[in-house]
């Protein structure tokens, strides 16, 4: 028997808070991404490790509290504890991957494809996994087309933030590039769940696992936590949010002598005119 299926049934609250969580998720990401590139050698991991938390935490947070308007009429939903956080830990996991590569490589070219593919085959594995961790009295079935649609939109629109994060735009340029993001990663969502349909049993055998009230509280308190804790330290470091590149101290090497900054004063030299010399006239009897 074919189930009723209903992603809205709180209207438009779930959308807009899930938007917003990725909205969240990616501006964090992207400036801690776009920081790494301009910090000593040292740091770099750091701010890149950061920004894969950050990111993979959003749009984690993202799907989890789209899914909360999720309901198939008549049918109870749960949701598998294990494979519900199993799936965070992919998207961080494989969205850190691919940062990494942008974040050493640079964002362009090879390493800008391969980390932008990597990151959204994390977030497209994140959003299914955690499909994988509901439990109802039924089947779930895909189309495959539509599955693929939202594999190409999750790929694409990392590939343009990973890409926006490399130019090194200032804060405001971030911002524009996280909605983006966030528009991007609710549609791959939406879309994927527009390739469902579920098949019920109608065995009336009551679901096994947590229900969405019971998960919510870890699920939005330990995310959101840490959202807010990565917030704060893009508050606090004002080059980050202005987007100002900062010196990166070079390193000593064997064999190579140490350049030495000249400062050069900004005050003008001032040159004197030539004193035109008078030849005075001899004094001689005659001028006498």
């Amino acid at each position: 028997m074919q189930g009723t299926v209903d992603g809205f049934s709180y209207g438009l609250v779930t959308p807009l808070v899930a938007y917003f969580m990725a909205c969240l998720g990616g501006a964090l990401g992207l400036r801690c991404t776009t920081r790494s590139m301009v910090v000593a050698q040292s740091w770099r991991p750091g701010w890149l490790a950061l920004g894969s938390a950050a990111i993979g935490s959003g749009i984690w947070t993202m799907h989890f509290v789209a899914m909360m308007g999720f309901t198939v009429r008549g049918v109870p939903i749960h949701y598998d504890k294990a494979t519900t956080f199993a799936s965070l830990a992919v998207a961080i996991i494989m969205v850190g991957i691919g940062i990494f590569i942008v974040g050493y490589k640079g964002a362009r070219g090879t390493a800008l494809f391969t980390g932008g593919t990597i990151t959204g085959l994390g977030i497209a594995s994140m959003h299914y996994l955690g499909m994988a961790s509901m439990s109802l009295d039924g089947k779930l079935e895909y189309n495959t087309v539509t599955v693929g649609i939202s594999v190409a939109i999750a790929m694409g629109a990392a590939t343009a933030a990973l890409w926006a994060a490399g130019q090194v735009r200032g804060f405001l340029w971030s911002v524009g590039a996280s909605l983006v993001m966030g528009l991007a990663v609710s549609g791959m969502h939406y879309t994927g769940m527009a390739a469902l349909s579920v098949h019920l049993h109608g065995t009336g055998e009551p679901a096994t696992g947590d229900s969405p009230a019971t998960l919510l509280a870890p699920m939005l308190i330990g995310p959101l936590a840490f959202l807010l804790l990565a917030a704060v330290v893009v508050m606090f470091d004002p080059l980050m949010v202005m987007g100002r590149p900062t010196v990166v101290p070079v390193e000593p090497k064997p064999g190579i002598p140490a350049h030495t900054h000249v400062r050069h004063s900004a005050r003008r030299l001032r040159f004197r005119p030539r004193r035109t010399v008078e030849h005075r006239g001899s004094r001689t009897p005659q001028n006498r």
